[in-house]
């Protein structure tokens, strides 16, 4: 199969790696430092029980993807959210009738761009749960191997069977869901826990549920989540190697001393001494951060819906500022008060 992955960062270069491996003809459109890297020493993918070097063909645009292949079977869209708009418009551009798209973004949204302009049934919603690294331009590192990949076709009714096989044959352990919304969502509320309030504050998110009135930020946020769920009809899903409906249910129905423990055992497992993503975002000067696709969806879902979103409007809006200069970094960085402060007058607000 001819597989095009836009955006070759970690994901693309891990779903892309596992494919080329796997025998099929995988071209990676990414930033110029990391095409030469590949080309040089190729692709190089390390685990606990892995280790695999690939050389699959490498360019530093979508232009010279299309220059050397004019149709491919199936495209990964797999750059940042942020960067989807973007993207899209340089696919219509180069390829205006393209195959299948999967499109990989963490957050919440991003599908209906594709499905404006490719159609329902072109397009395929993925979520990969597999915590990844780039140690250099060319070596990914995969964190825990016991995670992978979840798809969900935009039309309910199709049938994507040969794409759960096409990445289980691969060595990405699939699994398929009928409901696209459902199955981003239920991502989201894993990846918001202690991101935002971890990237305005500067400090691990363990110390954020070390600090009870931070720890009551996280619950209030991840119950805000759950209620625009509802009123939206969405199930929480599990989506492989995470406990989302037991997270769920546990910030429901707990009490928040166990709750607590199991959500600290998550953030200190789940991501070790790493920084969640905003945080990283942040670090790197970006002026755009994914806070805006998943505390800043729910807070727009929330307002369209009628459900109270505070907390959620507040990380957003602080951390987006943050980002843009429009705030000082040094206003919340180690002040968990001050954000604690700043937080209770957008619920007095409401």
């Amino acid at each position: 199969m001819e597989i095009l992955v836009f955006g070759a960062g970690a994901v693309g270069g891990y779903l892309g790696a596992r494919l080329a491996k796997a025998g099929h003809d995988v071209t990676l459109v990414s930033r110029r430092s990391t095409a030469e890297a590949v080309k040089r020493n190729g692709l190089t993918i390390i685990g606990k029980e892995l280790q695999i070097t690939t050389q699959p063909d490498v360019v530093p645009t979508l232009r010279l993807a299309y220059e050397a292949k004019p149709q491919y079977d199936l495209v990964l869209v797999t750059v940042k959210a942020y960067d989807a708009q973007a993207g899209l418009y340089e696919m219509v551009a180069f390829c205006p009738t393209p195959p299948r798209v999967i499109v990989l973004q963490n957050g919440i949204g991003i599908e209906q761009l594709f499905i404006d302009e490719f159609g329902t049934e072109n397009v395929i919603s993925g979520s990969l749960t597999t915590p990844l690294s780039q140690e250099t331009a060319n070596t990914i590192v995969v964190e825990k191997a016991d995670r992978g990949l979840a798809l969900a076709p935009a039309d309910p009714k199709a049938d994507i069977t040969s794409y759960i096989s096409l990445f289980t044959d691969a060595g990405v352990e699939t699994a398929g869901f009928k409901d696209y919304q459902s199955m981003k969502w239920s991502k989201a509320l894993l990846n918001m826990i202690g991101n935002a309030s971890s990237a305005i504050l500067n400090r691990h998110p363990k110390l954020i549920y070390g600090y009870g009135p931070t720890f009551e930020i996280e619950m209030n946020m991840l119950k805000e989540t759950l209620a625009v769920m509802k009123a939206k009809n969405l199930k929480v899903v599990d989506l492989p190697g995470t406990p989302t409906t037991r997270l769920s249910l546990g910030v429901k129905r707990l009490p928040k001393s166990l709750v607590k423990r199991r959500l600290t055992k998550i953030v200190s497992s789940g991501r070790g001494n790493k920084m969640p993503s905003f945080h990283i975002d942040l670090m790197s000067g970006r002026e755009q951060n994914e806070v805006t696709y998943h505390n800043g969806a729910v807070a727009e879902n929330g307002k369209s819906l009628g459900v109270r979103t505070p907390v959620n409007l507040a990380l957003n809006d602080i951390l987006t500022k943050i980002a843009r200069k429009e705030l000082d970094f040094e206003e919340y960085n180690g002040r968990p008060k001050k954000l604690v402060a700043t937080i209770k007058e957008y619920q007095d607000k409401e």
